[in-house]
C-alpha cells in the first residue's frame, strides 16, 4: 500500500482488540511499502522512522528496541564516550526486534536517505495511523523499486478498490470453520482445566502425606525425648544412690 492508503484506512468497533483495519470493506493487519527513509528519531525504548514513498503523505515506521540492562549501562559507562558523534552511533547501534515475535533486527543501515522496503503491521498512536516494523530490507537499485511501484498499482485496483464479497458457499464454510474452531477452543480450555484440577488434587494429596509423615515423625520426636527424660532420670537417682 501507499503511505496516503494507509492514512484512510478505518478502524471498526468489533475488531479494535485485533488491530485490524479496513479499506473499504477489506480486512488490512499487515502492509509493505517501498520508499526513503527521511528522518530517524531515537528514543529510549524505540526508533520511529519516517518514510516517504511518493505516494502524497509520510508514514512514521516504529521499531522496538531491546531493553538495556544494568550490565549494558555499566559498559557504556566504562567506555566513556562523551561526543555527540559517538551518542549518535551508540543509538544507532542499539539492539533492535520485529514487534511481533520480538526476532532481532539489524537497524544499522536504516539511516535517512536511504531506500527501504518494510513490512510490518499496523496501530493507531493519538489518530495518527503508524506501522510496526516486522521485517526491513534495503532497495539496491531504482528498478526494484518501480517493480514495486506496479504490484502497488496492481493490488489497489484490482484487490482493494473492488468490494470483497463472499458467495454463499463461502459463508457457509466460514461459519463451519468459526464453529469448529470454537468447539475446539473450548475443548481447548476443558483440557487446560482439567489438568489444573489434577495437579490441584496433586498438590493437596503431597500436602496430606507430608502433613501425615510430619506428624509421625513429631511423635517418634516425642516418644524419643520422653525415653531420654525417663532415662535421663534413673541414671541421675543411680548415681546418687552410688555416691551415698
Amino acid at each position: 500500500m501507499g503511505a496516503i492508503d494507509v492514512h484512510l484506512l478505518k478502524r471498526r468497533a468489533e475488531f479494535e482488540e485485533q488491530s485490524t483495519f479496513f479499506y473499504l470493506n477489506h480486512p488490512v493487519r499487515f502492509i509493505s511499502i517501498v520508499g526513503i527513509i527521511v528522518a530517524r528519531t531515537e528514543y529510549p525504548a524505540l526508533t520511529i522512522l519516517t518514510v516517504d514513498d511518493s505516494s502524497g503523505a509520510t508514514i512514521d515506521v516504529i521499531v522496538y528496541k531491546v531493553p538495556v540492562t544494568e550490565d549494558d549501562n555499566n559498559q557504556s559507562a566504562r567506555s566513556g564516550k562523551d561526543s555527540r558523534a559517538g551518542d549518535l552511533q551508540s543509538a544507532y547501534a542499539t539492539k533492535h526486534v520485529a514487534a511481533t515475535n520480538k526476532t532481532a533486527l539489524d537497524a544499522t543501515a536504516l539511516v535517512p536517505g536511504t531506500v527501504v522496503r518494510i513490512k510490518g503491521t499496523l496501530s493507531m498512536f493519538r489518530g495518527t495511523m503508524q506501522v510496526q516494523l516486522e521485517r526491513v530490507s534495503v532497495i539496491q537499485d531504482t528498478n526494484a523499486e518501480m517493480r514495486f511501484l506496479d504490484q502497488r498499482s496492481r493490488h489497489l485496483v484490482e484487490v482493494l478498490s473492488v468490494p470483497w464479497s463472499l458467495t454463499e458457499e463461502e459463508m457457509v464454510k466460514l461459519r463451519y470453520e468459526a464453529d469448529e474452531e470454537e468447539e475446539r477452543l473450548e475443548e481447548e480450555q476443558e483440557k487446560i482445566k482439567r489438568r489444573q484440577r489434577r495437579r490441584i488434587e496433586r498438590e493437596e494429596k503431597d500436602q496430606r502425606r507430608i502433613q501425615k509423615l510430619w506428624e509421625r515423625e513429631e511423635k517418634q520426636r516425642a516418644k524419643e525425648a520422653l525415653y531420654c527424660r525417663d532415662a535421663g532420670a534413673r541414671f541421675m537417682r543411680d548415681f546418687k544412690e552410688r555416691k551415698v
